[in-house]
């Protein structure tokens, strides 16, 4: 557990000092949050990056193809093809014709996909709460709504499956 505080910024700091030490926290943070729920998906039977591709599956509103995916999670194609395979061994998703074009080949959830993704959530909100813990509930509307100020620009793009 990381237990170093950081003390507020010097009144003198300069505007690079401050955003220098915003990114630092920010990445620590990032961090600290992907260590908490790489350890409650863990007896999941989940790695973070299928977790990834699981909940990118489910913001598609049609089944996507894997290229779609790579594109989504801005990895290579290889990338997805293992780790699809690994979550269609577990019966998390599946591949399914193209209804339109028979050479082409989609991904689904399944219904073992779908609990999964309920277990997902809950081992991220519980990792979230470890870390927001210290703060009260109007320090985290505060953050809430600093940290939707700095996610307006990426939510603005439209999500593409």
């Amino acid at each position: 557990m990381d237990t170093r505080t950081t003390a507020p910024a010097p009144p003198h700091a300069t505007a690079d000092e401050v955003t220098g030490r915003l990114a630092d926290q920010l990445l620590r943070l990032s961090r600290r949050l992907h260590r908490a729920q790489r350890r409650l998906l863990e007896p999941l039977g989940i790695t973070p990056a299928q977790a990834r591709l699981l909940r990118t599956l489910a913001h598609c509103d049609e089944p996507p193809r894997m290229a779609d995916l790579a594109h989504r999670l801005d990895v290579v194609p290889r990338a997805v093809t293992t780790l699809v395979d690994a979550l269609e061994e577990q019966e998390l998703l599946r591949r399914v014709p193209d209804p339109h074009n028979r050479r082409v080949i989609r991904i689904e959830l399944s219904d073992g996909g779908r609990r999964a993704l309920a277990d997902l959530r809950l081992a991220r909100r519980t990792a979230a709460a470890e870390i927001l813990a210290p703060l009260d509930d109007g320090s985290r509307a505060a953050l809430t709504e600093l940290l939707a100020a700095l996610d307006r620009n990426e939510a603005a793009e439209p999500r593409r499956c």
